[in-house]
């Protein structure tokens, strides 16, 4: 089986190592990659938005499958084109992932599903928002952008301040650029988070090992909101039975609501849920493979990720067996540049890959990295996902912390405390 694999962060070096290990995969390329996609696949220089270019390379190497990891390119069609032309392909249609491209579309469907989220409203003026959070009695709420921004268009607040200033940096300021012309306020809910994934056909789901990922940027949950600071699986907040309750009471709604819409969901589907006191709530839905989540979670899949997304893109998940899981926990620690999640300095050199690459049970998925004159060099804020194996939580930490500790480049920093929440819980 030929693969292509369409993306260049550490989800797709994750998918990438995982996919290669797929007796069934002969070839597989990534486009357009980073330096350690390099290592598993062969990268092909294509921008994930040029789909013709994209559809282009698919046909004249007979591609068997076409995985695309990012949201941006899944919001703007891109299944769409692969499916028009006649080649198979994972991932949502357009009309599937305005899931995620709009917090308004989904919390609306949410609503017809009858899928437990928190209360909000929509709003694009800002007298209109600041009035309505006057109103309420309670101080705490979220704000949020519309669009897509990745992974930071979300501000919490803990105050009726605090959230005035969000929905003026969004509405007034224009933060979140388009993404933010239109915001979504909701009350704020308490508790412990966790993400499900699925591997959905449209009709059958599979829920991966639930993970939790650390959103905010420093330790202790302080600080902006990041694309993902780390993550460890499984997450003891979310027992088997309330992945079954979960299951239940969102995805299969949520996948129903979607097929009666028209918009049958095949691809990845990812809830973020609070696990309030009245049970699991949606936060958000993603379309797609979740970042920093997918790099703890593949590293645990002893399964054929190749065959369970071909079955996905063909409808035949029903046909799968169980899934088959190491049992020991894995810890991911995500190294970022110095300034992330604002602006950040790119091009610089990073020191110590091949030591790590020693450690046992441990793996370096590279984020934002490129490979210039045989160089790695730094390319995004988040730069590696950093991950590794344990017989406990404690000892998959020490591990995927021992590997942090060979790697360097200048202003290289990480938040300590990444998988702590499984200790203390």
């Amino acid at each position: 089986m030929k693969i292509l694999l369409i993306g260049q962060g550490g989800r797709e070096h994750a998918l990438a190592w995982k996919l290669k290990q797929s007796p069934l995969v002969t070839h597989l390329f990534c486009a357009p990659g980073n330096a350690g996609t390099a290592l598993e696949a062969t990268n092909v220089n294509i921008s994930a938005m040029d789909f013709a270019g994209l559809l282009k390379f698919a046909k004249k190497e007979q591609i068997d499958l076409t995985v695309v990891g990012p949201e941006v390119p899944l919001v703007a069609g891109i299944v769409d084109e692969f499916i028009k032309a006649g080649l198979k392909v994972f991932g949502p249609t357009k009309k599937a992932a305005e899931l995620e491209g709009s917090k308004k579309f989904a919390k609306e469907l949410m609503r017809k599903a009858a899928v437990p989220t928190a209360d909000f409203r929509v709003f694009t003026n800002t007298a209109e928002a600041i009035s309505y959070i006057d109103e309420r009695e309670i101080e705490r709420f979220v704000v949020k952008a519309d669009g897509l921004a990745a992974g930071k268009g979300v501000i919490v607040c803990s105050s009726k301040d605090e959230t005035r200033d969000a929905i003026k940096r969004m509405l007034i300021n224009k933060e979140f650029g388009a993404a933010g012309e239109r915001i979504v306020i909701e009350e704020r809910l308490e508790g412990q988070e966790a993400s499900l994934l699925a591997i959905v056909d449209g009709h059958t789901i599979i829920p991966l090992e639930a993970a939790q990922d650390h959103k905010a940027a420093f330790d202790g949950d302080t600080g902006p909101n990041t694309g993902g600071m780390g993550s460890y699986c499984p997450t003891p907040v979310l027992t088997p039975e309330l992945i079954d309750t979960a299951v239940e009471k969102i995805l299969i709604p949520i996948v129903h609501e979607l097929r009666k819409d028209g918009r049958s969901f095949r691809g990845c589907l990812y809830a973020g849920l609070m696990l309030t006191n009245n049970g699991p709530k949606v936060l958000e839905f993603n379309v797609r493979f979740g970042d920093p989540e997918t790099q703890a979670v593949l590293m645990r899949l002893k399964s054929d990720l190749a065959a369970i997304l071909m079955a996905a893109a063909e409808g035949k998940l029903e046909a799968i067996e169980a899934l088959e899981w190491d049992p020991r926990p894995s810890v991911c620690v995500v190294m970022a540049a110095e300034g992330y999640p604002g602006d950040y300095a790119k091009d610089l050199p990073i020191r110590g890959l091949d030591d790590a690459a020693l450690l046992p049970d441990a793996k370096v998925f590279h984020a934002g990295t490129k490979l210039v004159d045989g160089q790695v060099l730094t390319d995004g804020g988040r730069v590696l996902g950093v991950t590794a194996l344990g017989d406990t939580v404690s000892e998959a930490k020490l591990h995927a912390y021992q590997a942090v500790k060979c790697i360097r480049w200048d202003g290289a920093w990480c938040r300590k405390d990444i998988s702590d929440k499984a200790v203390i819980s």
